[in-house]
């Protein structure tokens, strides 16, 4: 049990996990995702350079990837600001941060934004898909790489002393490379000593998932600690009794799902999707335990 245990721990230090309020638990606020610039069809080459305007806007809904400037939210602070103000304001208390190293986590920022808005921020320990991690992770044993996700929650990451807490989101491809392997049997380790949250983005394939649980399991992770993000069928889940482990987000990450840019923004599904809930027969008590309940549990350390 570590001193972290019955707490959650913010950028701007421990709360009480009363105090997260209505929680999205896969969000970024600040990243660069350049790396995963997709060119876009012939003849479209154009397209993918300059600002974002109305006129090229339809067509970067429709590519995102393919356009250079879009993938930049490390960009749009300002905008990121104004938003996490209006999603406080629609009853907002707490924003994961899953952006983790490899695809320009920034602390201070992070640190910046929460001081700012009086949001909570939990910032993400550990590494994304393999294509972003360097020669040195890749060269990294299990134990380094656990020394270094237990250190980014207990001391401080990207040379700060400001604290993750949670480990994630781990990003895995499909089919999973031998880096990733390991850095998913990391942060079960360091779940096994310190009880941290972990939460996963799975390779695109059906049997991702599946693999990567047996993964953390054989590795000692706690799998009533852990996310898998991007399994989206809402309703049926619900229906079929996994009320109690169901957690929602947008996964914002890149400028054109701001507000600023005609997106959906950071306060979508508490304006927008909360009230489509209700009318659709999920009663309140069931979405406090999907925007609080759920998260408030997985987000204390054991």
């Amino acid at each position: 049990m570590s001193s972290l245990s019955g707490k959650a721990q913010t950028v701007l230090g421990l709360v009480e996990p009363e105090q997260l309020g209505c929680t999205l638990t896969h969000e970024h606020l600040s990243m660069d995702y350049s790396s995963f610039f997709c060119p876009p069809s012939p003849g479209q080459e154009p397209l993918s350079e300059g600002p974002i305007k109305m006129k090229n806007l339809f067509w970067i809904k429709q590519n995102p990837y393919s356009h250079k400037d879009n993938l930049l939210l490390c960009e749009e602070m300002d905008a990121v600001r104004e938003e996490l103000l209006h999603f406080k304001a629609a009853g907002g208390g707490t924003i994961v941060e899953n952006t983790t190293m490899g695809i320009r986590r920034d602390m201070k920022t992070l640190k910046k934004l929460a001081e700012e808005t009086g949001v909570h921020i939990i910032a993400g320990a550990g590494f994304y898909v393999d294509s972003t991690h360097s020669s040195q992770t890749q060269a990294m044993t299990v134990e380094q790489l656990t020394g270094i996700i237990v250190d980014e929650i207990l001391h401080g990451a990207d040379g700060t002393d400001i604290r993750c807490g949670v480990v994630g989101e781990i990003g895995c491809s499909w089919p999973m490379t031998a880096s990733e392997r390991r850095v998913l049997q990391a942060a079960a380790h360091a779940q096994a000593q310190i009880g941290c949250p972990i939460i996963i983005h799975p390779g695109r394939h059906s049997d991702a998932p599946f693999q990567i649980v047996r993964i953390l399991q054989e590795a000692g992770a706690d799998t009533s600690k852990t996310v898998m993000s991007h399994l989206d069928r809402i309703c049926m889940l619900i229906d079929e009794g996994y009320e109690d482990r169901i957690l929602m987000a947008h996964d914002v990450h890149t400028k054109n799902r701001l507000m600023k840019y005609g997106g959906h923004g950071y306060s979508h599904i508490l304006k927008n999707i909360v009230p489509k809930m209700l009318i659709r027969g999920i009663s309140q008590d069931k979405i406090d335990k999907i925007l609080i309940k759920n998260p408030k549990r997985w987000l204390t350390f054991k």
